[in-house]
């Protein structure tokens, strides 16, 4: 939690996102990955099978980047001594000696990939556990089309995790591209706890009835009418929503989507570091829109958007002294967030010996 600016509060028994499967090089390609995660530096890379693998950019010997030394088939050399590791993270070789000390090693990370995305298991290898990976189909399912993005933070995850939490500032923080309506932050939403099926966190709905469609809309369709329009997502551990968003013409019925524009997002938030985060989102519509125009708009116009949330976020966090989070007053804007904030709180406590 950051009650003090920049001290972090992660969960490790849970996996983060790493990276896209596409920025991976392919096995054949001389360029080596790698990414911070919760302040580790780990290399990603492929083997010739096609599979990856997770292991520390980090030699043992004097802590040089592996990632700035260079691949051998399916094993890397470390750019300084010449120490050669495994994809398991098994030093193989070590110039000048017969073999390598028993400790000549690596830690290597749980990887899964599922649906482009590239998780690492930050906690106990033993714990690693599939059933726990999020369902963000829509980042590669035929029914949806997106361009995945990623984007770059300063700030500590938790205020881009209470951003997400807390869509009121769609009204006021994005009135020419997501939002468009004052009555966004009007409307109530409904707070629900997620606790099932190796998944925890928050659901949050809010509904806006008969609102101007917002300017993300009308860059790719015309409405002659006012629109219904709904967010419902869930925000789960470490911190990846799923949303379910769209609106339809008021008059038309719950279940008529001839007219209705209806989206699914997905975002996750990785810590770099306490003070930096990645940022890696897709919003997808559906195939049966079979323009690429409009995959193009709606990307443009969510990089505007959230552009706009990292000025607001970096404005705040720059603003933040120790002690800030005591300091803040709690609003009823607050009511998602609060509850997610305790229910990690808890996981983190349990997680310590």
């Amino acid at each position: 939690m950051i009650a003090n600016k920049g001290r972090a509060m992660w969960l490790r028994n849970c996996w983060y996102v790493i990276a896209w499967d596409h920025e991976i090089p392919a096995a054949d390609d001389a360029h080596l990955f790698s990414r911070k995660v919760l302040g580790e530096p780990i290399l990603v890379y492929r083997t010739a099978s096609g599979s990856m693998t997770a292991i520390a950019d980090k030699c043992c010997h004097r802590h040089a980047p592996l990632s700035v030394g260079r691949r051998e088939g399916d094993n890397i050399r470390c750019g300084y001594h010449g120490l050669l590791f495994d994809p398991d993270g098994k030093c193989r070789e070590v110039p000048g000696m017969d073999a390598p000390p028993p400790k000549a090693c690596v830690k290597k990370y749980p990887l899964a990939v599922k649906y482009k995305w590239v998780f690492v298991w930050m906690g106990d290898p033993d714990k690693a556990d599939e059933t726990m990976l999020p369902d963000n189909f829509s980042c590669d399912h035929p029914d949806w089309k997106n361009i995945p993005g990623y984007l770059h933070y300063e700030t500590p995850y938790l205020l881009i995790a209470d951003n997400l939490l807390d869509f009121s500032h769609l009204s006021y923080v994005h009135p020419n591209t997501l939002g468009g309506s004052k009555e966004i932050a009007l409307a109530k939403p409904i707070v629900e706890t997620v606790d099932a099926n190796g998944q925890r966190g928050v659901k949050v709905s809010r509904f806006i009835p008969n609102v101007p469609a917002p300017p993300f809309y009308t860059r790719f369709r015309s409405f002659d009418s006012n629109i219904d329009r709904w967010f419902v997502y869930e925000f789960l551990f470490p911190s990846t929503l799923l949303m379910h968003s769209g609106g339809r013409p008021i008059g038309d019925a719950p279940d008529d989507n001839s007219r209705a524009v209806i989206n699914h997002s997905c975002q996750t938030l990785t810590p770099e570091t306490e003070t930096s985060t990645h940022y890696f989102f897709q919003q997808s519509h559906r195939a049966i829109l079979n323009d690429d125009t409009v995959r193009h708009s709606m990307y443009n116009t969510l990089l505007e958007a959230f552009n706009e949330d990292r000025d607001m976020i970096s404005a705040q966090y720059r603003n933040l002294s120790d002690g800030a989070l005591e300091q803040m007053l709690p609003l009823h804007f607050d009511s998602a967030l609060i509850r997610f904030r305790k229910m990690l709180k808890d996981a983190v406590e349990a997680e310590k010996p």
